[in-house]
């Protein structure tokens, strides 16, 4: 009830500049619900869903397995799944590459355990179109996409999430080399890259798209100095607050968003 109605049922009659004069400056109300983590968007022509991280609002968590249980490899299962108390999750994607049973192939890091070392091998495929990359971070809200390379060469502790994938779509501003502008492979595909005030996007196509035009998008559109192909034809999402749980292929590691968690940072060696 505001306070023009609570006066009227005093059965008061005071002018209107006294009103506003009793109104206090601080009294903003409450304050507006953030926007959605997940929205669509178009980049020439082609339609994706771009969901946001914010440091401060969410945290990320890498997900693989219940305790002692194999992989979900479904976002239907991981929905289901999660425990009584947990909290809420603003979005979750898969994760990068993995094999025939869902294990990741590359480095991995799931609540500060490292699961899978850093894969430097040469090899076929997308994951081994160098350089590759590392997307990770802290609980606090520092999160970073680098190339694999960097990463053992310049990062000296264990973060809280970790996940390896490849190729690089955008290394230092640039494209990765071996990138075309506009390349004839074109399937759903999703990547992760992080802007320069440290929010982690996250972008699916919701059609086939080429290599060239979802890393022109994390570069041109969302100032993604560096972002990471997370996978392609499994690209899954589930964003709860459109009631969106992606099926389909079997998955791996899992990326979960969540909302106003809150945990402590770990260190040790990578």
């Amino acid at each position: 009830m505001t306070a023009l109605r609570r006066l009227s049922v005093a059965g008061l009659a005071l002018p209107l500049v006294l009103l506003a004069a009793c109104s206090s400056k601080s009294d903003k109300g409450p304050e507006a619900p953030p926007p959605p983590p997940c929205e669509s968007a178009q980049f020439e022509g082609a339609a994706f869903t771009h969901c946001t991280a914010v440091p401060g609002r969410n945290t990320i968590h890498t997900v693989l397995a219940p305790k002692g249980g194999k992989p979900y490899r479904t976002m239907s299962q991981l929905a289901v799944s999660r425990p009584a108390g947990s909290p809420a999750v603003a979005f979750a994607m898969n994760a990068g590459m993995f094999d025939s049973a869902g294990y990741p192939i590359g480095y991995y890091v799931e609540d500060g355990q490292r699961l899978h070392a850093l894969n430097t091998n040469d090899g076929p495929g997308n994951f081994h179109m160098k350089p590759n990359g590392v997307f990770f971070g802290d609980s606090t809200g520092h999160w970073r996409v680098v190339s694999s390379e960097d990463f053992a060469g310049k990062i000296d502790h264990r973060p809280d999430f970790g996940t390896q994938s490849g190729p690089m779509l955008v290394i230092e501003g640039k494209l990765h080399p071996a990138i075309d502008e506009d390349g004839t492979s074109k399937k759903l595909r999703n990547g992760v890259g992080v802007d320069a005030i440290g929010q982690a996007h996250f972008v699916i196509s919701e059609e086939p798209v080429s290599f060239g035009k979802l890393a022109r998008y994390f570069r041109d559109v969302l100032q993604c100095r560096n972002a990471l192909f997370l996978d392609g034809s499994v690209s899954s999402l589930w964003d709860p607050e459109h009631g969106r749980v992606d099926g389909g292929p079997e998955l791996g590691p899992l990326i979960v968003v969540e909302k106003r968690a809150k945990a402590q940072g770990r260190k040790g060696k990578p």
